[in-house]
């Protein structure tokens, strides 16, 4: 038997604890099995770069909970997209991604592969798995949800969302600090999340849950209101511009500041057209998805929202990459052990699928067939935690 581990897409706090995870449990009950790992995903599964996993390991696999990111690395590649792999040097003209990546793991005797990402790594991997089985190689894929959007059908929670949105908070506790350098302040935090707001809602939460452990001074105008979240605003939410701008700068008016958390993907279709309006062009990577950072939609609302409330100062600080990087809190270890080991099983049983807790199944713990999974889920904003929340915020 052969294992080999494969992490795609951009990173969350997961990939290091999931290949820890997996590692143990494969090499105390497989203790002859052989693990290796394609280094920086597709692409090293493509190029035939991959390394060995020592039994030593077995000896450090908690190691691997205290690293962020990825120890076997990352890339953004769809076997798919043939001229872009060719473009890249991963492929030769005339030759086909699925055919070269399904050679190599024939070649590398791989008989379970674990892929490690969001629905484009997955999606990946189940054509890769049907192209082996129809040219009669048997190859078990099992893969792991992660992505810090939440936003994968039909699985309820994704690896490291719930840390990224923990890291969100903390990370904003401190750029709030930033409305005592100025008079008429805007602080826009802008969140990752593509198409889904949820883990903009979800920092919201968890901020305004650090919020209240803090003692304030109102005395001397250290007031809780000042360091609250006034805004929030997610790609599923319409947002009426003048009506929140009235009552933003009524906030602006009586606390001197604003502070809005702002999905990346909010307003998007608006920013997408008013750049193309202008001539410019619209940057999209190998998947066909437009580069939010370099339209940089937080800098857009800035500008809009800045005059609308007569602002001395605006600030657009993001905390996508400082949130993505982290290490996994308890909260996703717990979920990533329970993941991981139920993929062992699946695998060692050679049932393929994506491992996740399945919404149209009362969220049990399932192994989910490829062709179920899609990405862009929205956030639920009927939520009774995300009302309530909204409700309170609407009210200051």
């Amino acid at each position: 038997m052969k294992i080999a581990f494969l992490t795609a897409g951009g990173i969350a706090p997961c990939l290091s604890a999931v290949i820890g995870r997996l590692t143990e449990n494969y090499l105390t009950n497989y203790p002859n099995a052989e693990i290796i790992g394609y280094l920086n995903g597709y692409k090293g599964l493509l190029l035939g770069n991959s390394i060995s996993f020592p039994k030593s390991l077995l000896e450090n696999t908690d190691k691997f909970y205290q690293f962020g990111g990825s120890p076997i690395g990352n890339s953004r590649v769809k076997l798919t997209n043939i001229d872009d792999c060719i473009k890249k040097g991963y492929v030769k003209e005339g030759e086909t991604p699925l055919t070269v990546a399904a050679n190599q793991l024939i070649k590398d005797g791989v008989t379970i592969l674990h892929t490690i990402g969001g629905d484009d790594t997955n999606t990946s991997a189940a054509d890769l798995s049907n192209y082996l089985k129809e040219n009669n190689y048997n190859l078990t894929v099992v893969g792991l949800p992660k992505t810090v959007d939440n936003d994968v059908y039909p699985i309820t929670q994704t690896l490291g969302a719930w840390t990224a949105a923990e890291q969100g908070a903390i990370f904003f506790e401190n750029v709030a600090n930033e409305n005592t350098t100025s008079d008429r302040q805007l602080i826009i935090h802008e969140v990752m999340g593509r198409n889904c707001g949820w883990l903009t809602a979800a920092t919201t939460l968890a901020y305004r849950e650090r919020l209240k452990t803090i003692n304030f001074i109102p005395e001397i105008g250290l007031t809780k209101e000042k360091w609250e979240v006034h805004s929030v605003l997610l790609p599923e939410e319409e947002i009426n511009f003048d009506e929140e701008c009235e009552r933003l700068n009524k906030i602006m008016d009586k606390h001197d500041c604003v502070n809005i958390f702002l999905s990346e993907g909010a307003g998007m279709d608006i920013i997408i057209a008013e750049t193309e309006k202008a001539g410019e062009p619209v940057l999209r990577d190998a998947f066909g998805h437009v580069r939010l950072d370099e339209l940089n939609p937080g800098q857009w609302f800035a500008k809009q929202l800045g005059k609308r409330l007569n602002a001395n100062k605006i600030l657009v600080q993001k905390s996508g990459y400082f949130g993505r990087s982290s290490k996994a809190n308890q909260a996703d270890l717990d979920l990533i052990f329970e993941l991981s080991d139920h993929a062992v099983e699946c695998a060692i049983t050679g049932t393929s699928g994506v491992i996740g807790w399945d919404e149209d199944n009362d969220d049990k713990l399932s192994c989910i067939d490829f062709n179920r999974i899609k990405g862009g889920k929205p956030f639920d904003i009927t939520l009774d935690w995300y009302r309530n929340m909204m409700k309170e915020i609407k009210a200051l």
